[in-house]
């Protein structure tokens, strides 16, 4: 990944003699809807205007991109990026383009002012929320999966189910995103638009997983799959944590998803390191189980985007096999997953990024909320288990906007 001072000339950097103090939480508090705003552990980005769109078509993704940072750079800017977000369909358009505006600081975690808290949302009365399914059909939609399971047509699959929040004052997205960035400071936090500028339509949200990301050489990607909720009481949320790196269920489900980014990425790296039990990752909400993966990229390098489109998607957002899952999802879910399960992130023009896998994450317009949450399903789930933990991956956005189950 591509150090601060050579993102592009158009980026405005923090002051060199307090890189700290400030700098990411100055940031934050100027996001304003229509911006790009990404933190992750490596950098804050803000970014306003259009450039260059990364128009839709035939051609994949990444040579898209790699036109649309070409040409910028042609038009004047030294070294520009890409930002925005890629759909769970990689067909499907991609909400994608280079910055006129770029201003970056270093991590949300090494600000620390990102400790003071954020303004209190609003009452939960203020919401009208709705599932979608309901809670009952979305665990008959696991059963049915389970059953078919056993039946041997497909070994995993990720079921998803959405709330649809009516909120009675029109959305403060500036300030759903301070809480969510405050909240969890050290994960990924974006507000991208989620379409184009005139629909009016953003897409938040505070994600733990990295899909990859690429500096020069190095490459890095953190499956995620294998979850528990997190408990208030000290001694238990230990226990729990200690019980999933036990479950043979979970440490099935993660090491399928493992041995997928291991498969996708050998092909392009001259070496590769794959760590043989997962470790434990949290957030305020859930314990995770996590592998990162590291590697050296063979010649000739390919992209950061080259590298999460190849990945995408994943066990852990999709299932296996890959077109017997995405037949069970489009059977079972009664939406279209969007944005949702797809990618953010950034990229420039020698290749290096970082993309983010879109969970914990809603889309927002006027007064209307529609957060999205899924569990990975295996022969060993159980429907109350899976409606359980997609509750409690609610819980990230709930608790951002004051919204309760």
């Amino acid at each position: 990944m591509s150090t601060a001072p050579d993102v592009a000339t158009h980026v405005t950097l923090a002051d060199p003699a307090h890189p700290a103090v400030g700098a990411a939480t100055s940031l934050l508090d100027a996001y304003t809807p229509g911006a790009r705003f990404l933190a992750t552990p490596t950098r804050t980005l803000l970014a306003h205007g259009t450039h260059r769109p990364v128009p839709h078509g035939a051609d994949p993704l990444p040579l898209r991109v790699e036109a649309a940072l070409a040409e910028s750079r042609a038009a004047g800017q030294r070294a520009p990026l890409v930002m925005g977000a890629i759909p769970f369909d990689q067909t499907a358009p991609a909400v994608l383009a280079v910055p006129e505006d770029v201003r970056t600081a270093p991590p949300l975690t090494a600000d620390p002012l990102i400790a003071l808290p954020a303004e209190a949302p609003a009452d939960a009365a203020d919401w009208r929320i709705r599932p979608v399914p309901d809670p009952e059909a979305y665990g008959e939609g696991v059963a049915a999966a389970v059953a078919r399971m056993w039946r041997g047509e497909f070994s995993k699959v990720v079921l998803s189910r959405t709330l649809e929040l009516t909120s009675r004052a029109p959305l403060d997205v500036p300030a759903m995103l301070q809480r969510l960035a405050r909240r969890d400071p050290s994960g990924y936090t974006f507000a991208l638009p989620a379409a184009p500028a005139d629909e009016g339509r953003t897409l938040l949200g505070a994600s733990p997983e990295l899909l990859v990301s690429r500096r020069g050489e190095r490459v890095v990607a953190n499956p995620l799959a294998g979850s528990i909720p997190r408990s208030p009481d000290l001694a238990e949320d230990v226990r729990r944590a200690a019980a999933l790196l036990q479950s043979a269920k979970d440490l099935h489900e993660h090491a399928v998803v493992v041995d997928a980014v291991h498969q996708a990425l050998a092909p392009h790296c001259a070496a590769l390191d794959v760590p043989a039990k997962p470790t434990l990752v949290r957030t305020a909400a859930m314990w995770h189980l996590s592998t990162t993966v590291t590697g050296t990229l063979a010649e000739p390098h390919a992209s950061a985007l080259e590298l999460a489109c190849a990945l995408h998607p994943t066990p852990a957002v999709c299932g296996t096999p890959v077109d017997s899952a995405r037949q069970v999802i489009a059977d079972t879910e009664p939406f279209d997953r969007g944005l949702y399960t797809g990618m953010v992130g950034w990229g420039d023009a020698d290749g290096d990024g970082e993309w983010v896998v879109t969970l914990r994450c809603a889309e927002a317009a006027e007064r209307k909320l529609r957060l999205y949450a899924g569990a990975g399903i295996v022969a060993a789930s159980e429907p109350d288990a899976e409606v359980a933990e997609t509750a409690a991956k609610f819980r990230t956005f709930l608790d951002a906007v004051g919204a309760s189950l």
